[in-house]
């Protein structure tokens, strides 16, 4: 377990980031950590050692303030998790740039331009800097066209940085699959989003997340069935052709209770 470090979590109210938040500031870790989030209003029950700070990190504002924010609690960040995200779980089949721009804003613009707030605010000293990108930014789904997107752009991104960046940073990134949190009633706009197989839970991508990122693993990945199912997929394509079928008939289904609660085709 880390311990003794100063931490900045973002996503720090729900799924994976509270998770990791629970487990990182038990008393015993001596952290103290800074929790930020849009709402912070759930987050209760933590010590003094736990800094609340809401802020929205889909602008470049709210990514300030957040490093204003820490740079007035800690000499220095020792680890900042970028976890913050936000999915649509749609058929992409509209023209709305502002729809498009939005969830870039958060899942990925935020991500890159923390990476250069970080190492301006490390400034040579060492640090840890955590990615929570997504199993799907190696595989795409159906449904989840554009968060598929946004997160594909951060496996590229953190294929160049890992080349550029200076010694000092050095970078775990997390690749969970389906998670047991709201994540998909987020996507589903409160409609019943079935999940892609397989699933685990917050504590399980947390549990790995932290122990990846303590022991300096470059790249973490959650459940132990993902890497030999890549393998499988990529080595017989007919098994990929009808495990992509079958998280179409998904969404399928799902745009049938969302056109039959009468909200549209999308």
């Amino acid at each position: 377990m880390i311990k003794n470090s100063n931490i900045v979590i973002t996503g720090a109210s729900s799924g994976i980031g509270l998770a990791m938040l629970r487990m990182l500031a038990a008393p015993e870790n001596g952290n103290r950590i800074i929790a930020a989030s849009r709402s912070i209003a759930k987050l209760t029950g933590f010590g003094e050692n736990v800094i609340l700070f809401p802020c929205d990190l889909s602008g470049r504002e709210g990514t300030d303030a957040l490093f204003e924010k820490a740079e007035a609690e800690f000499e220095k960040i020792d680890i900042l998790m970028c976890n913050a995200g936000a999915p649509y779980y749609e058929r992409y089949d509209y023209a709305d740039w502002e729809r498009i721009e939005k969830i870039f804003r958060l899942n990925t613009f935020s991500c890159m331009y923390s990476y250069s707030k970080y190492l301006a605010h490390l400034n040579g000293r060492e640090g840890r800097l955590v990615y929570t990108i997504s199993a799907m930014g190696e595989m795409a789904l159906p449904g989840y066209a554009l968060y598929a997107s946004t997160k594909f752009a951060m496996k590229g991104f953190q294929q160049a940085i890992r080349i550029e960046s200076p010694k000092n940073l050095k970078l775990t990134c997390i690749y969970p699959v389906s998670t047991k949190t709201n994540f998909f009633e987020v996507g589903g706009a409160g409609h019943k989003v079935d999940k892609p197989f397989p699933v685990q839970t917050a504590e399980e991508v947390a549990k790995a997340a932290i122990r990846g990122a303590e022991k300096g693993k470059k790249q973490v990945y959650p459940c132990p069935v993902y890497l030999p199912s890549r393998f499988l997929m990529n080595a017989l394509p007919p098994v990929r052709s009808l495990y992509l079928k079958s998280q179409h008939k998904k969404l399928l289904r799902f745009l049938e209770r969302k056109n039959a609660a009468g909200e549209g085709k999308n």
